[in-house]
C-alpha cells in the first residue's frame, strides 16, 4: 500500500486553511441552516403550538432538530419578555407566563395545534 504524501509547505497549509473557512462562512451563510422554519411556517406546518404555559411546544414527541432548535429560540426570547413584564409589574412570572398562553391560544387561528390544559395537542 503506497502512502500518500501531503505537501507541509506554510503555503499548501494556508490555502487549506482558508478553503475550509470560506466553506464554513458558506455553510453559515445558508439561509435556514441554524433555524430551518419561521415562526409562521412552522405553525402553519403543525410543527409548533402554543402550550399551557405560554411556550411555544411540538405536538409530534421528536421534533426535528431545526424545529427544536426555532422552539428552544422563541421560548427564550419568551422568558426574557415576560420576566421583564413580570419585574415591571411586581407579579409572578407564572402570572405573566399564564396570561401569555391564554392570549397566545386565543390569537391561535383556526388550524393551528393548541395544548390543552389536560396537555394534549389538538388542532384549534
Amino acid at each position: 500500500m503506497k502512502k500518500l504524501s501531503i505537501p507541509h509547505s506554510g503555503k499548501y497549509l494556508s490555502s487549506l486553511l482558508s478553503a475550509c473557512l470560506l466553506l464554513c462562512t458558506y455553510c453559515l451563510s445558508l439561509p435556514g441552516v441554524a433555524v430551518a422554519e419561521s415562526l409562521d411556517e412552522a405553525k402553519a406546518k403543525g410543527l409548533v403550538g402554543e402550550t399551557q404555559s405560554g411556550y411555544l411546544g411540538s405536538p409530534s414527541p421528536a421534533p426535528s432538530a431545526s424545529v427544536a432548535a426555532l422552539i428552544t429560540e422563541i421560548n427564550s426570547k419568551r422568558k426574557e419578555q415576560y420576566f421583564a413584564i413580570a419585574q415591571k409589574n411586581g407579579t409572578p412570572l407564572s402570572a405573566v407566563e399564564a396570561l401569555a398562553a391564554k392570549k397566545a391560544i386565543e390569537a391561535t387561528p383556526p388550524g393551528q395545534f393548541v395544548q390543552s390544559p389536560s396537555g394534549t395537542w389538538a388542532k384549534k
